[in-house]
């Protein structure tokens, strides 16, 4: 048989496979195409001049592309071990015929080949058209204004087209060697592999909850306060708690559900129904068979959905985070009257943005000794800016505070914006001394507020003190002039932010201005990348779990086939075998889905605790996201599988 005979049949093997293919294929060009867009993210002028700190942008995108890649690589690899377990008994049919392993071997990599080469065609096609657009997406989650032009990177284009060549290269190399890793018998017996009844056990069931709990109740414990964290430290711990769940999670789905299955199949009264008793046989005689492939897509659940769950809820919170480190839309320093006055004109002179408050707030920023508080710390010496309750007053009404402060004598109350009880020094009813000259004034915490009044930049911890304590500080010590601004729009004021900074000197040790819009756009910058690589990376994952329940199940069904249809000739309709596929391919999808939803949401509520941040809303939307483009995939999966196994043959 000649090479063009062998291209022919393998064109008509890609062609006659397509539909099992679809999705491999679909999931491939996708990966490639998000690929190539990293890539030639790094090269695309527009990112470039309008990022200031392309040069790390360009590393994030970089290793970005490197696990992409090799997650990519290893779905590949992932994805043939299914196909070969289909092709057995057609390659040992050409074996039969007459073709030599070696005529079989070249077929199947011209047919691996050909279908990554044309996977990489079309994804790099797609990623050069769509590459603007993805472009202009990035530049809006990253708060840039900017237009996105159409360029074609042909560094990108070798890039990609040298890495994913090797990758089809090695795939059909395997291909190739399938006929030589079995034996002619091995490839016949391939549907009648592993159907012996399996063994459960409860002791391992119990095992696995237990493993589960544990690796929960560890990740939950406060941080600070935990005696098991504190002990291992954050990497162990980690990864103790990592061991267990996966561990855990295997068990779950090798033995437990095994065991359930077997419980609820000693109900004869329910067992016995209708054609039930095929869905439930096929779950339990298989479903130890694929517990490795649904611990795998479990962790890869939990995994995407805490990394696009982690970025959203960092970019949902990016104003409110702002919000907490710069509570006032400017403030800075007066060294002079004359100054304050420049930068006061430049912003009334602004028509943009309408000035909701401006007040002026003597501060005194003076050294402390903590020992009291931080007897631990090899340095208990500490700066503090202070403020009058006067002072403190006025802020709290302009930034609709109800808290109000009275205080007397050497009372103070301290300002803490990311205040944890437990991991925060305990202040209260303790007294630090303040470095005023040889005696020194002590004063002893009334009270604690978990915000701050002033931009956390340009001053230190805030302590408010009273207003005499205040006026007999300020005869010994200058008080500093802070200008306090509160504007509207303040999230679009970067031209009036960089008149201001022109009018203000700057300092490598302390910033001469403080502004809000500065803060949120970093935030928003950071965030947005962050949300942009981990949405594109997520939907891969999603793309490549799917893709493995659907590969796995359509296996069983070429296998269920023939039982299938043998119910269909005794009388069992088609809306009967639709409903138990639907119910029994709901199981498969359900298990990993549930499983990753748990671990996520544990994974995702320690990280809730750490920003002190309500993180319920953006969770929920990633998980529904998630959830449907899932259910998608299940419905894709159940209608395919019932079109193999009703398909008459011919």
């Amino acid at each position: 048989m000649g090479t063009l005979t062998l291209f022919s049949l393998a064109r008509k093997n890609m062609k006659n496979n397509f539909i099992n293919y679809f999705l491999y294929f679909g999931s491939m060009i996708f990966s490639i195409l998000i690929y190539f867009v990293f890539v030639s993210l790094k090269y695309d002028q527009t990112a470039q001049s309008a990022m200031a700190d392309s040069a790390k942008i360009n590393t994030a995108f970089s290793g970005a592309s490197v696990v992409l890649l090799i997650f990519v690589a290893i779905f590949i690899g992932y994805s043939n071990s299914f196909f070969t377990r289909k092709r057995k008994k057609e390659v040992g049919l050409y074996a039969l015929l007459g073709l030599r392993n070696k005529q079989i071997g070249r077929m199947l990599f011209y047919e691996n080949f050909l279908m990554s080469l044309f996977a990489l065609t079309i994804g790099i096609g797609l990623g050069s058209f769509l590459t603007k657009w993805f472009v202009q997406l990035l530049m809006k989650l990253m708060g840039y204004d900017v237009i996105a032009k159409f360029a074609i990177s042909s560094s990108a284009i070798v890039n990609t087209a040298i890495v994913f060549l090797i990758i089809a290269l090695f795939n059909s190399i395997q291909g190739y060697l399938l006929i030589y890793r079995f034996k002619l018998i091995d490839l016949f017996r391939a549907d009648a592999e592993g159907e012996q009844e399996p063994k459960t056990s409860i002791q391992v069931a119990l095992l696995s909850v237990l493993m589960i709990g544990c690796g929960y109740w560890i990740a939950l414990q406060d941080i600070g306060k935990s005696k098991i964290w504190g002990t291992l430290g954050m990497g162990t711990t980690a990864l103790l708690i990592l061991i267990l769940v996966v561990i855990g999670t295997y068990f779950l789905f090798s033995t437990l559900t095994l065991t359930l299955l077997k419980l609820s199949m000693k109900n004869k009264k329910r067992y016995w129904k209708g054609i039930r008793l095929i869905g439930r046989s096929q779950l339990f005689y298989r479903i130890r068979g694929n517990a490795r492939t649904l611990t795998i897509i479990a962790v890869l659940s939990a995994t995407t959905l805490t990394a696009v769950g982690t970025a959203y809820s960092l970019y949902y919170n990016s104003r409110s985070m702002s919000e907490l480190m710069s509570p006032n839309s400017y403030m800075f320093i007066a060294n002079s009257p004359n100054q304050a006055q420049k930068v006061q004109d430049v912003i009334s002179a602004n028509t943009n943005h309408k000035v909701n408050y401006h007040l002026s707030v003597p501060a005194i920023q003076i050294d402390a000794d903590t020992s009291n508080i931080m007897s631990g710390s090899r340095s208990t010496k500490r700066t503090f800016t202070l403020i009058s309750s006067e002072s403190f007053n006025k802020l709290a009404a302009v930034h609709k505070k109800k808290d109000t402060l009275s205080l007397t004598g050497n009372e103070t109350v301290i300002l803490i914006p990311f205040y944890k009880e437990g991991q925060s020094p305990d202040y209260l009813g303790k007294s630090i001394k303040l470095l005023t000259g040889h005696k020194g004034e002590t004063i002893t915490f009334s009270g604690l507020k978990p915000y701050t009044l002033l931009n956390v930049e340009i001053t230190f911890s805030t302590l408010v003190v009273s207003d005499e304590l205040f006026a007999s500080l300020a005869k010994k010590m200058k008080p500093l002039q802070l200008e306090t601004y509160g504007i509207s729009n303040d999230t679009k004021a970067e031209e009036l932010t960089t008149d201001i900074e022109q009018l203000l000197p700057r300092s490598e040790e302390m910033p001469s201005l403080s502004s809000f819009y500065r803060d949120y756009s970093q935030g928003l910058q950071s965030s947005g990348l962050l949300i942009y690589m981990a949405g594109f990376l997520g939907l891969v994952f999603l793309a490549a779990t799917g893709s493995m329940i659907y590969f796995k199940q359509l296996t069983e069904a070429n296998a269920d086939k023939g039982r299938y249809q043998i119910l269909h000739k005794i009388g069992v309709n088609k809306k009967e075998i639709k409903r138990s596929i639907a119910k029994q391919v709901a199981f498969i999808f359900a298990l990993p889905l549930f499983a990753g939803i748990a671990h996520c949401s544990v994974a995702l509520s320690v990280l809730s605790s750490v920003l002190q941040r309500n993180l319920t809303v953006p969770v929920l939307i990633c998980i529904s996201v998630y959830s449907l483009i899932y259910f998608v995939y299940y419905l894709f999966t159940v209608q395919s599988y019932y079109k193999i196994v009703v398909t008459q043959p011919k």
